[in-house]
């Protein structure tokens, strides 16, 4: 089996050498080149023709963010940015997956002697998906969104079971109210945008679980709101879900969906992570199927591993319609794959015919209570 030859790019000479060794103490794949800026990168791709760069979001005379860009409208490949958890460093990683980013990760730290096994499964196993996924050319003459991935855990693979437990089914109840639920991990921030950029004003009040860090939640939020005719915003314990709002999970916290009275309310939990994330999709779909039942519409997007499929089939048990994207327009066709897989997908669809299925869906759920 041919290795996955990887070009490091980095203007730290010590972050380049830490992730030489981390990359190349994996079988599957080894460093072939490094780069301390993208001058030198330049012509490092042309002659060693990596299969996956990872790249500085910050290096001096060119910008990870602007090399990025110039790499994805030239010579699209894929790329695992190294950022920074603060702030400025969320900003700055949301330009780069505008751009086109499969994934990224945490700066390594100097004396991250107690961590190294965590980080290193967590960067080859980046790499390693990276390494399969869909990468398209970069169409400046179209506004992007930040393709945010998940950051895989390498806790224990719990179960949902673990946050919520499984009920007894009971028969669907018919409320005026609908839900939409979305699930999305790897490349999913540019799915869901594609979806709530076409959404009406009016949709059904919409839950997301996207796998992603506690820094990013919020800025990603802020960032989908600008584009939507929908209001988009992070989830908050105890609020109300309302017709024209989205509400994503904090990247901290499982989301579930309660039932108070007539109402939908969104409910936060600080729980153990399942199926190797937290915020999970299986867990939020869980709580869909408990307590909305069949008044609800359940959507699994672009994303890797399995995280979702069994909530999805839940959904679907309890009287949902579910759809799941296709895997021609997945970025990595893990979780809607392993639905379709389960038999959890009433439909599987290009992303560009999700949003207008889902709300002739939700819509029809609508006319069916009136």
């Amino acid at each position: 089996m041919n290795k996955i030859k990887v070009l490091v790019i980095d203007d730290s000479a010590l972050v380049r050498n830490m992730l030489t060794e981390i990359i190349n103490s994996d079988p599957q794949m080894e460093v072939v080149g490094t780069a301390a800026n993208p001058n030198i990168a330049r012509n490092k791709i042309k002659t060693l023709k990596p299969d996956v760069l990872t790249l500085d979001v910050e290096m001096p005379e060119m910008d990870g963010v602007t090399f990025l860009r110039n790499l994805m409208r030239l010579r699209p490949m894929p790329v695992v940015m190294v950022s920074t958890l603060t702030e400025q460093g969320a900003d700055v990683t949301l330009d780069a997956m505008e751009y086109g980013a499969i994934d990224f990760i945490t700066k390594p730290k100097t004396d991250f002697s107690n961590t190294i096994k965590d980080y290193s499964e967590e960067l080859t196993r980046k790499i390693k998906v990276a390494s399969t996924a869909h990468v398209q050319v970069l169409d400046l003459s179209k506004p992007r969104v930040p393709a945010l991935n998940d950051i895989p855990r390498v806790n224990p693979a719990n179960s949902a079971d673990v946050v919520i437990g499984k009920q007894a089914k009971r028969r669907p109840f018919k409320t005026t109210d609908k839900l939409i639920a979305i699930g999305a991990s790897t490349g999913g921030t540019e799915a869901i945008k594609k979806v709530l950029m076409d959404f009406p004003a009016d949709a059904p009040g919409t839950v997301i679980t996207q796998h992603i860090p506690a820094a990013f939640s919020g800025p990603f939020a802020k960032r989908a709101n600008n584009l939507c005719a929908i209001t988009v915003k992070e989830a908050e314990d105890g609020e109300q879900i309302l017709r024209g709002h989205a509400y994503i999970a904090p990247g901290s916290h499982h989301l579930l969906v309660e039932r108070d009275g007539a109402r939908f309310i969104c409910r936060l939990h600080d729980g153990p992570v399942v199926n190797r994330h937290k915020p999970s999709v299986d867990v939020m779909f869980r709580s869909v199927a408990q307590n909305i039942g069949a008044n609800a519409v359940g959507i699994i997007l672009t994303g890797m591993g399995n995280d979702g499929a069994q909530g999805l089939k839940e959904m679907q048990e309890a009287g949902s319609p579910t759809i799941a994207q296709d895997e021609k327009t997945s970025v990595v066709w893990g979780m809607p794959g392993e639905a379709v897989k389960l038999g959890a997908a009433d439909e599987i669809l290009p992303l560009n015919k999700v949003a207008a299925k889902t709300i002739k869906l939700a819509f029809d759920l609508l006319a069916e209570s009136a």
